[in-house]
């Protein structure tokens, strides 16, 4: 569902400058998250600490075009950069939040459908993802992304209602009073899931009865109301609320409550719940068997029976619950450990489901358990009593080692009955400590338990499992000067893909990539999720393509905003069905199309059928449809590009006329830019050449990566002795032999040893001698004056890599990409 800017400027009670014609399809109030420009409109939040009509600017030369900003950003922000009035829109009201919930708001009340509104301390995105699992057989569902249950995520989510829904799930997460109404006025909930109450966010609540009473506000208007209703806090909460909506307050003790369960039987891997609905009984089995996922399920199958779904189908639907990919992983640690990584929030409930699943991991085991935890925030409660609920829970759980991270978890250091404990004011000292081995972890599960801003995650880096006098030196200058060169080629408005897998052919991506999101580069271009989640960890905040993604790596797509390249059925509906799995909505997937190079992709003919498994499904987007030339480099291949180009564009035709969305279209390589400025549509992907080699003719245009090592040992052998591994290396004259410090385990491909290539000493050549061994390898040096620790230039500025690549009969991209992440790489600018 499509608005106009003149629709959302009215709905939002602005004041429009700008007369640029525009549809809004997108939300965005994170730059870093921009996918479609073309219908995007940004909403400038500010914090605390900055504005976010700072990024104004940067974003339009993105191609976004339409903007909601406060009066005083338009008049310090926007007039300076003297922007036409038909070039962009700019929405001014007097808070950009606001304007942002009551936009998704009015959206809301175009629909009348089931809402299913879900709040509650712990628990609202598993009931979410488990009603989605149970329904989404019977509906069309468009529910909360992840845990988007702010301020902020709630009207992005509720803005993906569009005409095709039949049903919306949504999360309403608070931290403070006044903020559920709000969310109230954009879910606007039918059906009402109270999960439970703990102490998260209860630093700004007297008491948990006052943030209680503050959840229920999400049900004012509500048919029914789901909760538990055993529970005393929620039970009295409840009737002082005085909401005129059906309970459904289900009860263990209450034989006369709608739902009641009569039984709860648990066994090795699973539970059966013996329950009463409405007089009938019945009863269903879960795959899980720990509390939490009992009571969530309890509040599912509520929901369920309320929708009147058939009994039959509600427990063969429940029998295959899966589980809920949220923030706690498990990863194989150095030392024979394992690592349970839950660093996202540290509130006490939370930890004790965290700590009941390392005690079921490690029961089968002999590991001792060690738990790093942080100071639990945002409680409320004094420290004194907090510590000491967190010790009764080490102690009942049978940690053996406590590791606290903070001031005042340290302060109170003295609270914690377990065997070993040790307490760091803060990560940094931790992570100090492991590295000098003041701490070792051997033969442990370790619990890695943290709020966000103690930033673990490079704790879990540490523990998980990486000198040479041979260094590679990246001129990212010159790289920048490539780009500008090809740049130069194409229209303004034609983005561009930056090739920078295999480690930027070699240089090091993060650098790499760094540089090129600084010079804003559309989109950056990896082969497997691994390269992308690396350059996402190291600050990397571009569109990023994976071109080679893994069916084990899904997630890893998901949480870090990687874009996969989708090349054929079964890898599109595997990635569906992960996809809806972890709650993921309209992520952006790029589709190949196969058009002569019989590697992968769809067959054009595939389109119809692309398309229709496309439109029924939520959870993937088409951002852009390409294909790769075979021979764009040649011009004896030049016939074929011309109908590898039809073929493409026929087929992108026909996957366009499935979407009201514009998506991108893209064929050209490296070599394509410069010869086929016809086809570069609306983007192009620049590879070899970004590193200074112009595939057409093998030239250096402005290198990039020199390798360079150091003379170790000089010595004078005699004629017809022999020189390395199996006496290849036969001299025929006295001479002087050096050794220098780099071998196959580098990148120095064996072939070309025994004199078929040369490195350069003193800018001299230098023939290999003998067999490139491991690590080091042997040069003859007899008419060259010089001395050990010279600079040896194995290819670079006054070597081309292309002298090697014709001596191996190979291209330059195999000498590049092979250089290994051994050696050292030392980044400068001209």
């Amino acid at each position: 569902m499509l608005y106009t800017i003149e629709q959302v400027s009215h709905l939002i009670g602005a004041r429009r400058f700008g007369t640029l014609d525009a549809q809004i399809d997108w939300l965005l109030t994170d730059s870093r998250s921009l996918v479609f420009p073309e219908g995007t409109l940004f909403f400038a939040l500010s914090s605390r600490r900055q504005t976010g009509a700072s990024y104004i600017q940067e974003l339009i030369g993105q191609g976004v075009s339409n903007f909601v900003l406060t009066d005083a950003d338009y008049r310090q922000i926007v007039l300076p950069l003297n922007i036409q009035p038909e070039a962009a829109n700019f929405l001014v009201v007097s808070s950009p939040l606001k304007a942002l919930q009551k936009l998704s708001e009015q959206r809301r009340r175009k629909f009348d459908i089931p809402v299913i509104g879900i709040t509650g301390s712990n628990g609202k995105t598993i009931v979410k993802e488990w009603l989605h699992q149970i329904l989404c057989a019977e509906y069309s569902i468009v529910r909360s992304p992840r845990s988007y249950n702010s301020q902020i995520g709630v009207p992005l989510s509720v803005w993906a209602l569009d005409e095709n829904v039949q049903l919306g799930i949504f999360e309403a997460g608070i931290s403070k009073p006044g903020e559920m109404i709000r969310l109230q006025s954009i879910i606007a909930p039918t059906i009402g899931v109270l999960t439970n109450i703990g102490s998260a966010h209860q630093e700004n609540f007297y008491s948990e009865q006052e943030k209680c009473m503050e959840k229920l506000l999400l049900f004012k208007g509500c048919d029914v109301l789901i909760y538990d209703g055993d529970n005393e806090l929620i039970a009295s909460c409840v009737s002082k609320s005085l909401l005129p909506v059906r309970e459904i307050a289900w009860s263990r003790r209450d034989r006369d409550r709608p739902l009641f369960i009569s039984d709860i039987q648990k066994g090795d891997k699973s539970t059966t719940i013996v329950y009463s609905y409405l007089g009938m009984e019945n009863r269903i089995s879960i795959p899980f068997v720990d509390d939490a996922s009992v009571e969530n399920a309890i509040h599912c199958l509520a929901v369920a029976l309320y929708l009147m779904l058939p009994f039959r189908v509600v427990k063969e639907r429940m029998s295959r619950l899966e589980p809920v990919a949220m923030r706690l992983e498990v990863k194989e640690g150095n030392n024979d450990c394992m690592l349970i990584n839950d660093s996202y929030n540290s509130d006490v409930n939370s930890l004790n489901i965290a700590l009941n699943f390392m005690q079921r991991r490690s029961q089968d085991k002999s590991w001792k358990r060690v738990l790093i935890l942080s100071d639990i925030l945002e409680t409320g409660k004094n420290n004194v009593s907090l510590y000491r609920q967190v010790s009764e829970l080490l102690r009942s759980y049978g940690v053996d080692r406590m590791i606290g991270v903070g001031h005042e978890i340290s302060r109170s250091a003295e609270r914690f009955d377990v065997p070993e404990k040790e307490f760091f004011p803060d990560t940094h000292s931790l992570v100090k400590a492991i590295k000098h081995e003041e701490i070792v972890l051997r033969h442990s599960i370790v619990l890695i338990k943290g709020a966000r801003c103690f930033g673990f995650d490079e704790l879990t880096d540490l523990l998980e499992k990486k000198v040479h006098e041979t260094i590679l030196e990246v001129n990212l200058g010159s790289m920048v000067q490539n780009l500008d060169f090809y740049r130069s080629r194409l229209n303004p408005e034609t983005k561009t893909v930056c090739m920078v897998k295999a480690s930027a052919y070699g240089a090091g991506s993060y650098e790499v990539a760094k540089t090129l999101q600084d010079h804003r580069v559309d989109y950056l271009a990896v082969a497997v999720a691994d390269e992308g989640s690396e350059l996402r960890k190291a600050g990397i905040t571009s569109n990023i393509i994976i071109m080679n993604p893994e069916m084990t790596a899904f997630k890893t797509l998901f949480d870090y905003r990687l874009e996969p390249e989708v090349y054929n059925f079964h890898l599109l509906e595997a990635m569906i069905r992960e996809a809806e799995k972890e709650g993921v909505a309209q992520f952006p997937i790029h589709i190949k199309i196969d058009t002569g190079m019989h590697r992968l992709g769809f067959s054009p003919d595939d389109m119809p059928r692309l398309v229709e498994v496309l439109q029924r499904q939520r959870a993937l987007l088409p951002r852009s449809v390409f294909s790769h030339f075979v021979g764009s480099d040649s011009p004896k291949f030049d016939a074929f590009t011309h109908e590898q180009f039809n073929r493409f564009n026929r087929a992108a035709s026909r996957l366009q006329e499935g979407f009201s969305h514009h998506i991108i279209r893209h064929i050209c390589n490296t070599a394509g830019i410069t010869r086929f400025a016809n086809y570069h549509m609306d983007m192009v992907r620049l590879g070899l050449g970004l590193y200074g080699i112009d595939p057409v003719d093998n030239r250096v245009l402005h290198n990039v990566s020199t390798l360079r090592t150091t003379i170790l040992q000089l010595r004078d052998v005699p004629a017809e002795e022999t020189v390395g591994y199996s006496r290849k290396g036969h001299l025929t004259r006295p001479s002087r032999i050096a050794a220098i410090p780099i071998g196959y385990a580098d990148g120095l491909n064996r072939h070309l040893g025994n004199g078929n290539c040369y490195c350069l000493v003193n800018g001299k050549p230098a023939p290999y001698v003998g067999n490139i061994c491991m690590d080091v390898c042997m040069i003859d040096v007899t008419d060259i004056p010089c001395k050990e620790g010279d600079s040896v230039e194995i290819f670079g500025d006054n070597l081309p890599i292309t002298v090697l690549s014709n001596a191996l009969d190979t291209i330059p991209y195999e000498v590049l990409s092979t250089v290994s992440p051994r050696v050292k790489r030392v980044y400068f600018q001209d």
